[in-house]
């Protein structure tokens, strides 16, 4: 997979992309990730890439033109699955989504900054907006790096044990069932028995029932 994100401060995407599971990923060449500088496709020699709002008001907007010719450039070398804005008012991300796009092969993600992008943009040159949740942010980079990381580590290959994806909270529709690990015992808090029955069947069924449990009392719109 490749995935290609637009941002006028990319720097801010460095450190997600360069340790852990997503680093490994990369490594391992299984995902592909490049942070490319709206500014190298500035209208003018002063790298503007944002200009005023028609009709007054605060806040500076991303310009079309240097988006249209990032896209253009981007375009002209390989075809792209989807080309994502991350957007307060997207669709919102869910682990049903980030399975979806874990199939696509060439993604683009283009991150909005101060008041956002020239409209046009979204009416014209983008495939699907995301979001990441019900607040907004000084710009996508930080949604964009969320949407990227739920993405990547669904790839094959990219987690040590790849069922361990598939009993992430929400890949049923439920959160996940509570986890223990050594000691056994600590400062007399204990671990449930059955966890060290070693009975398999009946361990899968407290799991499921804990994480019906568990989605019950703090996640219940999750059941409807």
């Amino acid at each position: 997979m490749r995935i290609d994100i637009i941002s006028v401060v990319p720097e801010l995407m460095t450190s997600a992309f360069s340790h852990s599971i997503l680093k490994r990923a990369a490594a391992k060449g299984l995902v592909e990730v490049n942070l490319i500088n709206l500014r190298d496709y500035a209208v003018d020699k002063h790298n503007s890439v944002d200009d005023y709002a028609f009709g007054g008001g605060a806040g500076m907007v991303l310009m079309i033109e240097p988006i249209d010719a990032c896209l253009k450039d981007l375009k002209s070398k390989r075809d792209y699955d989807e080309v994502i804005y991350m957007s307060p008012d997207g669709q919102m991300l869910d682990q049903p989504l980030s399975n979806q796009l874990s199939l696509k092969k060439n993604i683009i993600i283009l991150c909005g900054h101060y008041k956002g992008v020239d409209e046009r943009v979204r009416q014209h040159l983008i495939t699907r907006e995301i979001s990441i949740g019900n607040y907004v942010l000084s710009g996508g980079e930080l949604a964009a790096a969320v949407l990227s990381d739920s993405v990547i580590r669904l790839l094959p290959g990219v987690l040590n044990d790849e069922t361990s994806a598939l009993s992430d909270s929400f890949q049923d529709g439920l959160i996940a069932p509570p986890v223990y690990t050594r000691p056994q015992e600590y400062n007399g808090w204990g671990v449930p028995d059955i966890l060290l029955s070693g009975h398999t069947a009946n361990i899968d069924k407290w799991r499921h029932e804990e994480s019906v449990k568990r989605t019950k009392e703090r996640r219940p719109d999750l059941l409807k």
